[in-house]
């Protein structure tokens, strides 16, 4: 690649996964500039207003959001959208043709709703079951001894 330079890129936009949903629903962007901070002011300002890597941010900013605005909803549909970039040769005269790179990069969407959404649909979350998860883990992990610490029975 050290002939070529990137001369484009082209993404082909990703639809919206959550069929008829109100023209209104606000939307948040995350890219991997984001800074997150502003994502939840943002978002948080939509809620309180009582409207309805970036992967790893989403991801941050809706656990955020979910422990700030209680009892929501939660669709998450994981997409992959196409990204083509276009190369082209340094020295034209060199005889290199273009080249076109595609790549198909994840992307997350996540709807969150204070009323009740279909729970039947792959990807549902009910407001709490993180945390019912989180205390189940952590029980399993209070009655595991740690590192150092001594048994009271063992069975052989």
């Amino acid at each position: 690649m050290e002939n070529y330079r990137k001369a484009r890129t082209v993404e082909q936009p990703s639809l919206c996964p959550f069929p008829d949903l109100p023209s209104d629903t606000p939307e948040v962007r995350v890219k991997d500039g984001s800074k997150i901070r502003n994502l939840m002011r943002f978002a948080l300002s939509r809620m309180e207003e009582k409207t309805a890597s970036s992967v790893a941010k989403a991801i941050t900013c809706v656990e955020i959001m979910k422990r700030r605005v209680h009892d929501l909803h939660q669709h998450t549909k994981l997409v992959y959208r196409t990204v083509q970039e276009v190369w082209e040769p340094l020295e034209p005269d060199a005889g290199l043709d273009s080249l076109t790179v595609s790549r198909n990069v994840p992307s997350i969407w996540v709807l969150l709703s204070r009323d009740s959404l279909d729970k039947n649909q792959p990807g549902y979350q009910a407001p709490g079951s993180f945390d019912a998860l989180w205390a189940q883990a952590l029980k399993e992990e209070a009655a595991t001894p740690k590192h150092g610490q001594r048994r009271k029975r063992v069975i052989l």
